[in-house]
């Protein structure tokens, strides 16, 4: 038999591989037509070389049937021919028997045959049932999985008695099992950020750092850690450091120091008055700068530490300092230079990230794993989180089933009630038709046994 459609003929149930395709044109394209009519027949839904086999099935059992009901048929006339030539005794109990099985032989032919078509052609009322009632018979099933297997309790209580969380920690708890699912997060990680745009992640970030900066303000936090720092003495180091940098650099740079006092000077003055007061401010300054550095309570030190900790105390509650440090932020964070910085802190980011991604030794991959088995440990032997998170997937489980309880009941109506009437009856009927014959068969056995009992129950009492 042609198909119409892929299918998967390897399983009985040939069920649909490409629903979209069916519906569109015949180059597997999406037609007008298909997007305008809500149930156009599914060509997917067509036979397999399984369904043809259980077919070829079903009308041997048919034949059988039908053999069986000829053969009553024809005892029933040998009987009563037997009986009207006055045999006495036994003709009468076969052919009662004979024809009570015609009957039931009948009676279940129409009613098998009733299910999948109109028999011999006959419109007869509540014949030919799933062909007329395919689309009930769908949203019929659609209420009942609704009703039976999407309902908020039934769901809860199945996920509760699943007992996930202690599965998922002994599952986790696995070295192999937690270096598979860190393999598998590493993945699922480089294949997002593959897949986000730079510039697209670069002027979130860097609208979210400006807008942040900008709406807080900096001066009393400022103000706080500065205050911290001075209580500390942490301010201390970088004042040696400055102390000596700058002993080192009037060393260096003494020749330089005395031009630029001597190039100061008054053009009236003799030079070597110049010279001499350039070496004087040379030493004074040397010598100031060394006894900053050498000695630990200097003067100087003692108002480095009185102005740090007023301009802390000014950044805290003096309003004009506050206002003078906010403009001098919005400034820097202005230039051009600082944006960009900003800007490019995403790709620094997004390449440390996939480098720790791909290393199997990176300490990000390691210490994902090792909070996997972590978290595996816990949940195997811990109640309290193991009832947490069966908790929360339970609240999930019941608002998606209830949520979209509708969307999901639609989905079997609608697809039901997109097959061909004929194809479903057919695909059906190759299905469960070989069952059906036997009822046919069952009928006939069972209908001569009743007639048999019940001429003989006559016979009995006489009548």
């Amino acid at each position: 038999m042609e198909r119409i459609g892929r299918t998967r003929s390897d399983e009985p149930g040939g069920g649909p591989v490409e629903p979209a395709r069916a519906l569109g044109g015949a180059d597997g394209s999406s037609g007008t037509a298909a997007s305008t009519v809500r149930h156009a027949p599914l060509a997917s839904f067509a036979y397999t070389a399984a369904d043809e086999e259980k077919r070829r099935g079903v009308r041997r059992m048919k034949t059988t049937a039908t053999g069986l009901l000829l053969l009553v048929a024809l005892v029933y006339v040998l009987a009563t021919w037997a009986k009207n030539a006055g045999v006495g005794g036994w003709p009468g109990f076969v052919a009662a028997a004979a024809e009570a099985g015609m009957v039931g032989a009948l009676a279940d032919w129409f009613a098998v045959t009733a299910l999948f078509k109109r028999p011999l052609g006959l419109p007869i009322p509540h014949t030919a049932i799933i062909p007329t009632k395919k689309d009930q018979l769908g949203a019929s099933l659609g209420s009942f999985v609704g009703e039976n297997f999407l309902s908020g309790d039934v769901v809860r209580g199945r996920i509760h008695g699943l007992g996930i969380g202690g599965r998922l920690g002994a599952w986790l708890a696995e070295p192999d099992h937690a270096d598979r699912v860190t393999a598998e997060l590493a993945t699922a990680l480089r294949g997002a950020l593959t897949i986000l745009r730079d510039s697209d992640v670069q002027a979130v970030v860097g609208e979210a750092i400006t807008r942040r900066a900008e709406a807080a303000e900096i001066g009393p936090g400022l103000g706080k850690m500065l205050e911290k720092i001075v209580a500390d003495g942490g301010h201390r180091r970088v004042v040696d450091l400055l102390c000596v940098r700058a002993h080192d650099w009037l060393i260096l740079h003494g020749d330089s120091v005395m031009d630029a006092v001597q190039g100061g000077a008054p053009g009236w003055t003799p030079r070597f008055v110049d010279k001499r007061v350039g070496e004087r401010v040379y030493k004074e300054l040397l010598r100031f700068v060394t006894e900053m550095r050498d000695m630990p309570g200097h003067p100087a030190r003692d108002a480095i530490d009185t102005f740090l900790t007023d301009f802390a105390a000014d950044l805290q509650t003096d309003s004009d300092t506050r206002a003078r440090v906010e403009r001098l932020k919005s400034e820097i964070l202005g230039r051009r230079e600082v944006q960009d910085v900003i800007a490019s802190a995403w790709s620094s980011v997004r390449t440390m990230i996939i480098t720790a991604a791909e290393d199997e030794r990176s300490e990000l991959r390691l210490r994902a794993r090792a909070s996997l088995m972590s978290l595996g440990a816990r949940l195997a032997t811990d109640g309290r989180l193991q009832a947490k998170l069966e908790g929360w997937l339970e609240d999930a489980a019941v608002y998606v089933v209830t949520t979209y309880r509708t969307e999901i009941t639609s989905l079997i109506s609608d697809t039901v009630a997109s097959w061909d009437a004929d194809q479903t009856s057919k695909k059906i009927e190759a299905h469960i038709g070989r069952d059906l014959q036997f009822i046919r068969i069952n009928g006939t056995v069972v209908g001569a046994l009743a007639g048999l009992l019940i001429y003989t129950v006559s016979r009995a009492f006489g009548a």
